[in-house]
């Protein structure tokens, strides 16, 4: 995360990068699923009452993570077909937005745990720099589309899973 573009080169280098979804995304999304679990207790004890919270506010984060990665992997396919006429593999939009969202995933973790809510919105920012790099080495895109790829890539990231967690939000209170 610190590093987006020195990250991206040893993505590219390992063969194991097409394992991305078993390997990173999955055990990070059932990491910030646990974590809001925990997070949930903090400061309010232990009652039947928080424990169905807990579990509620678990399943709306796994739920979103888990839809909104493969959301954002389809749409971000789409639009690289549609608008800038290459079509890229979809195991590889797997290894791109999964890597991308690295910065939704720690935030969760953190804002679990921690209230950092307003950081935690002005952090997901940086995902456009990690967009932009995954763009430039992973998916080798054209300079000229490389920024505004990043920002869509950005756009499409961090409003997925939030879209999705806020229906099953709605859908669950009803």
């Amino acid at each position: 995360m610190s590093a987006p573009s020195k990250a991206w080169a040893e993505i590219i280098e390992e063969e194991e990068a097409k394992k991305v979804v078993s390997s990173f995304v999955y055990p990070l999304i059932g990491l910030c699923g646990m974590t809001t679990f925990i997070g949930a207790f903090i400061g309010k004890g232990m009652s039947a009452e928080v424990f169905q919270v807990a579990l509620t506010q678990c399943c709306a984060v796994a739920v979103s993570l888990f839809g909104g990665y493969f959301l954002a992997v389809d749409l971000l396919k789409s639009l690289a077909w549609k608008w800038l006429k290459i079509d890229i593999p979809r195991d590889t939009m797997l290894v791109f937005v999964g890597y991308s969202m690295v910065v939704i995933f720690v935030l969760n973790i953190f804002s679990a745990l921690f209230a950092i809510m307003i950081l935690r919105w002005i952090l997901q920012i940086y995902t456009i720099v990690v967009a932009f790099e995954g763009g430039r080495r992973l998916l080798q895109l054209k300079e000229e589309k490389q920024s505004s790829f990043a920002v869509l890539a950005t756009i499409i990231i961090l409003l997925c899973p939030s879209i999705i967690g806020f229906v099953f939000n709605k859908l669950n209170y009803l």
